[in-house]
């Protein structure tokens, strides 16, 4: 009976113990330790838990180990290039951008070039400089009153709920140095995002949080007194989330505190639940004229909608609807199938949606076919973490980016992977009080400046040594993808792209015309 061994060890060690009590008195202390020990045993044996049933005592060592093993793994067994979703390396990378210290590796790569997958850019002998007016560009078409002229990159949507308030405040202060834009996330804009007078752009979810009605409707006229507040400068529309596509918003219970629950306008003690579609709307063409109505509310700022891309006739059907209402939006927020999120079911985030590198030239070649390419702006989200992320999506179709997890990391994040739990280890995705005072925002605020800037010179200097001055100029063309068992190809070979008006005049690619065909602006 070897697996009862450490447990009958501790009962004849309390027999002896209580044996010399009756001796020496004095010696009673003796009875604790295995008189505890023996307690918890007689608990084991009647455990739910397989384990402690059969090894009483000793089974709770495979606890304790099973409770510290993601550190373990982390901190002493994780190579440079195994983790996930960001590697030590690029996690070294964006602390060190950061905090304003080298980014530089010695010794050579780490990478294993030659794997599927891997991708690369050819560089030019003849490097180019690349002007820091390169670094903006204006979202706004001919319908929009108010164009921004906004950075290409930008924080990525994270509520204030998720995130805590410090959090917020640090990015947010951040926006302001650096002369950013930060997404509020579909919580809501709280104040926090207005305390420092950053750039805002307001995400509006399936519950419009902060402009909602009692049964959970859009409110106009609330919706129009905030949107035409100077630090809003865009609005967004939220479809899906990469991580939870068609499944609506989760802010668990354990997380909402009495700021939340005035910001978001919904009652505390619940879990919050979004509705996974919008109830104003139904239709592509409803979206279209939702968008309208949201750009007259807001004073004619740049009004766009984020999805991840999912069944593509649904997106193809939204081209039509552009075409049919003549109402075309100012941005898309294209949203990756390997972005993050604080709360989502497993399954929605490790088997729905498209990932970015894919979604990103369809999105790009519908707008391109219709047409209207150079009216809509399109947003890359999805692991944006470095310079050369920042090419990849823009030479795949994007005109600019949004992170999310690296500002994270800028204030503090270590990716200890507990933002659904309330407990944080560093004040970043928590609501706990005591570990959020732990997190500087003005200390992490600089940290938040110093990512982007540092982020977009590496982004610059890699478009100067491709050998093209200008962001416009990058194409499929000159980023390679090695695929299995053959050489690394360019990305123009590896989908179709579109001419001009190539959906318009039957010109269709045989990729695109079974969807084309199915799509309507009458349904989704």
């Amino acid at each position: 009976m070897p697996r009862y061994a450490f447990y009958v060890f501790c009962a004849l060690t309390l027999a002896s113990a209580a044996a010399a009590a009756v001796l020496v008195p004095q010696a009673l202390w003796w009875w604790l330790i295995p008189g505890a020990l023996c307690v918890v045993g007689v608990a084991d044996l009647r455990s739910r838990h397989n384990v402690l049933r059969i090894y009483p005592l000793i089974g709770h060592l495979r606890y304790m180990l099973e409770f510290i093993r993601p550190e373990l793994r982390q901190y002493f067994f994780e190579s440079e290039q195994s983790g996930r979703p960001f590697n030590r390396e690029q996690r070294n990378v964006i602390y060190a951008r950061a905090k304003g210290l080298a980014d530089v590796s010695p010794f050579g790569t780490v990478h294993d070039v030659g794997a599927a997958g891997a991708d690369f850019i050819e560089h030019s002998l003849a490097p180019r400089k690349v002007p820091d007016s390169e670094l903006r560009i204006r979202v706004g078409n001919e319908q929009c009153g108010q164009p921004y002229d906004a950075s290409r990159l930008n924080i990525s949507a994270m509520s204030f709920g998720s995130l805590s308030g410090n959090a917020v405040r640090a990015m947010n202060l951040g926006a302001k140095l650096g002369d950013f834009a930060q997404d509020t996330g579909e919580g809501g804009i709280s104040p926090y995002h207005l305390e420092h007078g950053g750039d805002l752009i307001w995400e509006l979810g399936t519950a419009y949080f902060g402009c909602r009605t009692r049964e959970g409707r859009f409110d106009a006229e609330e919706f129009k007194d905030k949107a035409r507040g100077d630090t809003v400068r865009m609005v967004e529309i939220k479809l899906s989330q990469g991580a939870k596509p068609s499944h609506g918003g989760l802010l668990p219970a354990a997380k909402i505190n009495r700021e939340i629950a005035e910001t978001r306008e919904i009652p505390m003690n619940e879990d919050c639940l979004s509705p996974p579609a919008h109830p104003e709307f139904s239709t592509p063409s409803g979206l279209l004229e939702f968008v309208a109505r949201l750009r007259e509310l807001c004073g004619g700022k740049p009004v766009g909608f984020k999805l991840c891309l999912g069944r593509r006739s649904d997106f193809m059907g939204i081209c039509k609807a552009m075409l049919e209402t003549g109402i075309h939006p100012d941005f898309i927020v294209v949203d990756g199938a390997e972005g993050g999120t604080g709360a989502a079911p497993v399954e929605f985030s490790d088997y729905l949606g498209t990932y970015i590198n894919e979604a990103l030239p369809f999105v790009h070649n519908c707008l391109n076919g219709i047409g209207l390419r150079d009216r809509v702006r399109i947003i890359a989200s999805g692991k944006v973490a470095m310079g050369f992320d920042m090419l990849v999506k823009l030479a795949l179709g994007a005109d600019m980016c949004n992170a999310a997890r690296p500002f994270m990391f800028s204030v503090g994040c270590i990716q200890a992977r507990r933002c659904h739990a309330n407990t944080c280890p560093t004040g970043v995705a928590t609501q706990d009080p005591r570990r959020t005072r732990a997190l500087d925002p003005q200390a992490k605020a600089v940290q938040v400046r110093n990512l982007h800037h540092n982020t977009l010179n590496a982004f610059r200097e890699l478009v100067g040594a491709i050998g093209v001055g200008s962001v416009a100029a990058l194409t499929p063309s000159l980023v390679y993808h090695r695929v299995e068992n053959g050489p690394a190809v360019p990305y123009d070979q590896l989908y179709p792209f579109l001419e001009p008006g190539a959906l318009l005049d039957g010109r269709i690619h045989p990729h695109y015309e079974e969807d084309w065909s199915r799509a309507s602006a009458n349904h989704f």
